[in-house]
């Protein structure tokens, strides 16, 4: 047993399977199936099981670890609890949530009663739960878990702890999605640095607050900061883990959108398919993280154009997350988004009306009215309106998204210059070219800038502003800029 936590606080997971399967086999020959050693070891194989991404081995060593330690030390035994956490956590890994937090609350109230509330175990407990609740989008419930967890780790465990560092980019990860990129920044950099310091720079815990500092840097468009740390977490994921580990998809999440918002669609949906990939051999076709990697394939097709291949995509997402997350979660909203985006480039408005308004709804009920997801739902359904010529309604819609991301990501951000494009072409379809060619000016200035000047972003803005020119009979004007962009396109098909 010695000898497998070395190798488990190592990292070094098919090692530690090893010992933890000879410490089984000897505490049943010496103790009987029964012997409490025996649900010790089942549950330390189990945990080196699941960290390997064996959830399949895990699962069924942690019942028997569950039932003899219920009949050897009774129901309400501290050791009880540590496997009901396992099984809970292993549960959440999978995506069984409405399995797993049951018995997550009944491990959390024996370690309450019988240690007292401050325990370490209390706050393992606690941190679980409070991961199975952000993973649910409940994101309130999760947060004041997590800083309970923190207080309590910090308090016995002292500030560099490593388990104070699964708090901190715990807690990182719940404010990423909620925009709260300041917070989720310095809490994921103070995890690193303690894990880095703990338990090495290529230690697979390490894995995550890098994955989490990458996505914040992707939406914040900060790309060059994001890519160093987005490859290191790969590739330590691949090194340490192998390449079709859980985590290996995890890494290549931050990469895949590094590419769609860079305009590499090619390269999105390779990195996008081996992501999906990864994911459905590891965790079974309906799993939760499984749809996102289909939502971000749709996303790559209505960047492309192809709205055939990106709504059966949107609607598989679809269909798993609302039997997995429920009809309410952000994932939702996203796949809502995208398959809006797919039948409005089909033309049919009835049905992606519909789509985008409940895609804001939940958004707004879950991330609140100022989220940038807020305002890419908001510059669909302005998009929708404008082409319906429903000017009146497209209007404030396209500047309150432009007000939404220049508050939260900032006046540079490419999502702003895309809602300024939005608004210089509402009004041109409405013939106000005065107010329309400045914003088209300014938006092509903002988009080389933070995009690069070969962007198919800046593509389309230029296409676009040509048609304006167009239509002041400024054909003259006009024709360098169509240029420019069939150039672009050329690069980037």
């Amino acid at each position: 047993m010695s000898a497998g936590d070395r190798a488990y606080q190592q990292g070094r997971y098919a090692e530690a399977e090893r010992f933890f399967a000879t410490a089984l086999e000897r505490a049943e020959r010496a103790g009987g199936a029964q012997d409490p050693r025996v649900a010790l070891s089942l549950g330390l194989l189990a945990s080196a099981y699941q960290a390997g991404g064996s959830y399949g081995k895990a699962e069924p060593l942690l019942g028997r670890a569950l039932g003899i330690a219920e009949g050897a030390l009774g129901p309400d035994h501290p050791e009880v609890a540590v496997t009901l956490t396992a099984l809970g956590s292993l549960g959440a890994a999978q995506g069984r949530y409405a399995q797993a937090e049951p018995l997550l609350r009944r491990a959390l109230a024996i370690d309450e009663r019988v240690l007292g509330p401050e325990h370490p175990e209390v706050a393992q407990t606690l941190q679980v739960l409070a991961a199975l609740e952000r993973r649910q989008g409940r994101y309130v419930d999760a947060e004041v878990r997590s800083r309970r967890a923190l207080a309590i780790r910090e308090k016995v465990l002292g500030p560099d702890h490593v388990d104070v560092a699964t708090s901190l980019a715990g807690l990182a990860a719940l404010y990423r999605p909620q925009s709260r990129y300041v917070e989720a920044e310095q809490l994921a950099q103070r995890a690193l640095a303690i894990r880095e310091k703990r338990l090495g720079p290529e230690h697979p815990d390490v894995i995550a607050p890098l994955v989490t500092l990458a996505l914040v840097y992707v939406e914040q468009g900060r790309w060059a900061v994001a890519e160093p740390l987005a490859r290191r977490a790969l590739a330590v994921a691949e090194k340490t883990l192998g390449a079709e580990h859980p985590d290996v998809a995890t890494a290549i999440e931050p990469l895949a959108g590094l590419a769609r918002e860079r305009g590499r669609y090619a390269e999105a949906e390779t990195l996008g398919r081996r992501e999906l990939a990864v994911r459905e051999k590891a965790l079974g076709p309906e799993h939760p993280d499984v749809a996102a990697a289909v939502t971000g394939l749709a996303e790559v097709a209505v960047l492309r154009r192809n709205a055939a291949q990106a709504e059966p995509l949107a609607r598989r997402a679809l269909a798993i997350q609302e039997k997995t997350l429920g009809p309410d979660h952000p994932d939702v909203a996203r796949s809502l988004r995208v398959l809006g985006q797919a039948q409005d480039m089909q033309k049919r408005y009835a049905e992606a009306e519909p789509s985008f308004q409940r895609a804001l709804a939940i958004d707004e009920k879950r991330l609140g009215p100022e989220s940038p997801r807020v305002a890419l739902d908001l510059g669909g359904l302005g998009t929708l309106y404008r082409r319906q010529g429903r000017f009146a309604q497209a209007e404030p819609v396209f500047r309150r998204a432009q007000a939404i991301g220049e508050k939260v990501l900032g006046p540079e951000h490419p999502q702003v210059a895309a809602s300024i494009v939005d608004l210089a072409s509402l009004y041109r379809d409405q013939s106000r070219f005065a107010q329309a060619e400045p914003l088209y000016q300014w938006a092509l200035t903002l988009q080389r800038k933070s995009l690069g000047p070969d962007h198919p972003d800046v593509a389309e803005s230029l296409e676009e502003y040509a048609v304006l020119l167009k239509q002041t009979n400024r054909e003259t004007e006009a024709a360098p800029l169509e240029a420019q962009a069939r150039a672009i396109r050329a690069k980037t098909p």
